[in-house]
């Protein structure tokens, strides 16, 4: 069951974004938002402001259900940490990635077997570049910056691997992102399109490896990264009921949060 009227959010903080997502499901009836699209903006160099209780309130419970950590989702989008230590140089990011790939594999081979969301991203298998459609859409708009703004967009989602018959598929729900260059304020607009999404143990997660990816796009086009749009055909409280004990903390913290932030 779903909430059928669709749900904007437009944030300046991560974490509020995610937590007002989460309370309309918590305090509406069925356990779906359908279709639901985050917007967040005011970055701090390209960082998203966040609220430590409710990221860590949201880990904390993550933890104990058995779930990935924040951290851990946020790096399936973009890998921040391997690109701090390529000394944010995207051609050492690519190679560092690339063969940690394996390794990065093996340590969840159930949830990874099919890849991951940065793999796609530069390694998708077909295309220029040798599928590396960052580094098109980078060298691209590098070359030309006026170019056609439909160029800038990469696909995850393949028919000829992920039209699959499986009951269920873990991967992939983020389809594509797409990249919006403003050449009147030099800055950069990402979106991203899921066709489904796992509110509680991806979203958040989801939503801080999508501005990562979108402050590094940002960053190697020589713009500033000012928004992330997240477009959610299907937002769902899966792997975990609404009345959970183990909630309660994110819930408080979520309602504190919310209830005397200021606009």
């Amino acid at each position: 069951m779903s909430n059928s009227s669709p749900l904007l959010i437009d944030e300046h903080n991560l974490s509020h974004a995610w937590a007002k997502a989460f309370l309309h499901i918590i305090k509406n009836p069925g356990k779906e938002i359908s279709p639901l699209v985050v917007s967040i903006t005011d970055f701090n160099d390209g960082i998203p402001n966040e609220d430590t209780d409710i990221r860590r309130s949201l880990d904390n419970c993550l933890t104990a259900k058995g779930e990935q950590k924040i951290e851990t989702v946020a790096n399936t989008i973009f890998p921040h940490s391997l690109w701090r230590r390529s000394k944010y140089e995207r051609e050492g990011l690519f190679e560092r990635y690339l063969n940690s790939l394996p390794r990065i594999k093996a340590i969840e081979p159930h949830k990874n077997r099919r890849g991951l969301y940065f793999e796609r991203l530069i390694a998708f298998g077909s295309g220029p570049r040798n599928g590396n459609q960052l580094e098109y859409i980078i060298s691209e708009y590098q070359a030309r910056p006026g170019v056609r703004r439909t160029m800038f967009q990469a696909s995850i989602f393949d028919p000829g691997r992920d039209h699959v018959r499986s009951a269920q598929l873990p991967f992939p729900c983020l389809q594509h992102v797409s990249f919006v260059p403003q050449g009147e304020t030099q800055t950069l607009t990402m979106n991203a399109f899921y066709a489904t999404q796992q509110l509680f143990n991806k979203a958040y997660g989801n939503y801080l490896g999508l501005c990562r990816l979108g402050n590094f796009m940002a960053k190697e086009m020589g713009l500033t990264f000012n928004r992330m749009n997240c477009f959610v055909g299907v937002a769902k409280l899966d792997n975990i009921t609404k009345t959970s004990d183990t909630l309660a903390p994110v819930k408080e913290a979520c309602r504190e949060a919310l209830s005397s932030k200021t606009d």
